[in-house]
């Protein structure tokens, strides 16, 4: 680990003395978040909230890339990467409850560059999704007919100022807004399995028509094996986000404890809504209705193309879905941009603190960025493209954090312990690289420009950030501690 012995941090006073990391005495004071705000039902919440509007749209395109069956097996293989990863994330979090969340987990187990890799592959997924879901909901309003808007800049630039606003007041009323609104668009779901399971009929999940010159095709999988593959990314909408519960660790009544919980809880509850939603919609309507529909489960109850009070409620519950995982997901970016700013990693104001301990930087700066984004390209799906190609990497890295602890610091004081260990971790290894592959047979060009951001975040960190890291930062003290030891115990 490399730090700056004189330099002052950006944003704060010019005349106090640095520490050994190049931070003046009261650097950690002014970069604190609110202590024991969230137990583990709000953060069960927030990892439902993280998730819940890919239930409501987005898993559907998948369809058109491998059918049912091929859908339904990429759904079940990414369901066990996203198991078998919380489940050492769990273990991940119990020992290192910091605010940096994946980050934090890959510092300590492949230093500082494996850090800066994973904690920049997270921040592109919670930027760039939150971009994509404001255009949604613009969408959402626009076909809902609300207060006479139509899906555009304004809009989008309401959801973030109202959100983030909420962001700011504080953590506590912010997880337990967006409980409220999660538990909302859940009611919905179920309320719509039980509608949709009315009109079941099995004919309707094979009703695709089969690509003859695909291999391995047939009714189940008109795409052909390969459509199972090229599924993947949509099997991910399912879950893609519960990885973010471990940024709350801060803000957490007793965290060793709480977020092992709270992350099993939120993936059994994800796993149950995703096999309702993709079972009723499906077979209520038929895979081929609902390939290119914007709104499935809304199709699904609308066979003669009118619409009912069933599917009118579940419209708006689809807004309220949406702005769940607006909501909740703002959040995410801000945790992982303030523990990346707090430890050098990028730039320390972006850490800076307000009095009521939000990092107002950390929720304005990546605010501004997706609104921009977002009224600039109006392209959601390929933003969401873009923000699944980071979430793979980091997943990949996540899960090689947690081999190469449980085989390097074996001692290590873990307070959860993954079941199955590193068998566990090394499933979810495998999938996520197998889905990060994936996502160029989806979107190349989504793909490519996720590694044209991610070369310009590795050339800053390897040019200058690696020169400037803040020794006092939980994870870097995490580090120095353990390097200390391993020293110790060496001699």
């Amino acid at each position: 680990m490399t730090v700056n012995p004189a330099r002052p941090a950006p944003g704060d006073s010019p005349g106090t003395p640095p520490d050994a990391g190049g931070a003046p005495d009261d650097y950690l004071e002014r970069r604190a978040l609110r202590r024991g705000s969230a137990g583990w039902l709000l953060l069960t919440g927030l990892g439902v909230a993280y998730v819940v509007s890919g239930d409501f749209s987005g898993w559907n395109f998948g369809l058109a890339e491998g059918g049912f069956g091929g859908l339904a097996i990429a759904m079940v293989l990414m369901g066990i990467m996203y198991g078998c990863m919380v489940f050492s994330l769990a273990e991940l979090s119990s020992v290192l409850p910091t605010a940096g969340g994946g980050y934090g987990f890959a510092r300590r187990a492949l230093g500082p560059w494996g850090g800066f890799l994973t904690g920049t592959a997270i921040l592109i997924e919670y930027v760039l999704a939150p971009a994509a879901i404001s255009i949604f909901i613009g969408d959402y309003v626009e076909s809902l007919g609300l207060f006479g808007l139509t899906s555009g800049w304004p809009v989008y630039l309401f959801c973030f100022v109202v959100f983030i606003g909420i962001h700011l007041w504080g953590v506590g009323e912010a997880l337990r807004f967006s409980f409220v609104v999660t538990g909302i668009a859940v009611t919905a779901l179920l309320i719509f399995a039980v509608g949709a399971f009315t009109r079941f009929d099995a004919a309707n999940l094979n009703d695709i028509p089969v690509d003859a010159s695909a291999f391995g095709s047939n009714s189940w999988l008109p795409m052909g094996l390969l459509g199972i593959w090229a599924a993947f990314p949509f099997g991910m909408w399912f879950f893609l986000g519960v990885e973010g519960v471990p940024l709350a660790a801060e803000e957490t009544r007793e965290p060793a404890r709480t977020l092992p919980k709270a992350i099993r809880w939120s993936m059994a509850i994800l796993v149950v809504l995703a096999l309702l939603t993709f079972f009723a919609s499906a077979g209520s309507r038929g895979a081929a209705a609902l390939q290119d529909a914007g709104n499935p489960l809304v199709e699904a109850l609308q066979p003669d193309g009118e619409p009912t009070t069933l599917s009118r409620i579940i419209n708006y519950a689809g807004l309220a879905g949406l702005v769940a995982s607006f909501f909740s997901l703002i959040y995410a970016g801000s945790r992982q941009l303030f523990a990346l700013s707090r430890a050098g990693y990028l730039p320390r104001f972006l850490s800076l603190t307000s009095r009521r301990k939000a990092p107002y930087l950390g929720l304005l700066v990546p605010g501004a960025i997706g609104f921009g984004l977002a009224a600039a390209t109006g392209d959601g799906a390929r933003m969401l493209n873009v923000a699944v190609f980071g979430a793979t990497i980091s997943y990949a890295l996540m899960s090689l954090s947690h081999i190469v602890l449980r085989r390097r610091e074996p001692e290590l004081h873990r307070p959860y312990r993954t079941p199955g260990g590193i068998a566990t971790s090394s499933v979810a290894l495998t999938l996520a690289c197998a889905a990060l592959v994936a996502t160029f047979l989806v979107d190349v060009v989504a793909a490519v420009i996720a590694l044209v951001v991610y070369g310009v975040a590795v050339a800053y960190f390897g040019f200058y950030s690696r020169h400037h890291l803040v020794a006092k930062a939980p994870e870097e003290e995490f580090a120095a501690l353990a390097a200390a030891e391993a020293e110790l115990d060496r001699g």
